[in-house]
């Protein structure tokens, strides 16, 4: 199979592909064909548009996704909570301690990273970091709850899946998000949302939380500046 190449690169185009279902993931470059990267828009073109929470109102959000995941699974007793770094790990330690206020016991906690699960990985976007995946339980027979800040297309929950499924396989996978902004690409739903916004392609939403360096908690609404 010949390689495919980037219009006006010499260079061929590969993505990552996981050969086996194994205890770790392993991968072998392969050929696709290229296609334009999905790219969000730039920080330095976007501007603040609306708050649409602040710290109070991210708070009463996660304590209702977290009473509602209780509710759902008959408490937190077979439940694990799994963040999507780095924005969902940072909401799952925070959902892991409003579960122990409200059951007396806490939920274990993993982190995953989708890094080389990504379908545009290697399509011309810049070198990826990746960060480590831990799930320091077992897998088989847990409910796993998957945690993100932001569902948009979908793709970075498929991703998830993939990566999840390469180290065991859970009872269950739930899906929670702080904000759900519509626009999805693939057929994926959340179970327990905290906001739900309508937004167009050129719209931004952040989630800034004071464990990621931010000096305040708050969703924005950011979008493209006109020329």
């Amino acid at each position: 199979m010949s390689p495919a190449f980037a219009a006006g690169s010499t260079a061929p185009v590969y993505r990552g592909r996981a050969l086996d279902r194994g205890a770790r993931p392993r991968y072998s470059l392969e050929p696709v064909n290229p296609r334009p990267p999905r790219r969000p828009p730039p920080d330095d073109h976007l501007v603040e548009r609306r708050t649409l929470a602040d710290a109070d109102g991210i708070r009463r959000m996660l304590r209702r996704i977290a009473n509602e995941i209780l509710e759902r699974n008959g408490g937190a007793v077979d439940i694990a909570l799994v963040g999507i770094r780095t924005g969902g790990l940072f909401l799952a330690e925070r959902l892991r301690r409003h579960i122990a206020d409200l059951e007396g016991t806490e939920p274990p906690l993993g982190a995953v990273d989708i890094t080389l699960y990504r379908d545009d990985v290697f399509e011309g976007l810049p070198r990826p970091e990746i960060g480590p995946t831990e799930l320091p339980f077992e897998l088989s027979g847990v409910r796993v709850v998957l945690v993100d800040d932001v569902l948009y297309t979908g793709r970075t929950v498929r991703a998830a899946l993939d990566a999840l499924m390469d180290y065991g396989r859970p009872r269950a996978v739930q899906l929670a998000v702080l904000v759900d902004r519509g626009l999805r690409e693939l057929p994926i739903r959340a179970d327990y949302v905290g906001l739900t916004v309508e937004t167009t392609p050129s719209d931004s939403v952040r989630v800034r939380l004071t464990e990621a360096g931010d000096p305040d908690d708050r969703i924005v609404l950011r979008s493209r500046i006109e020329p």
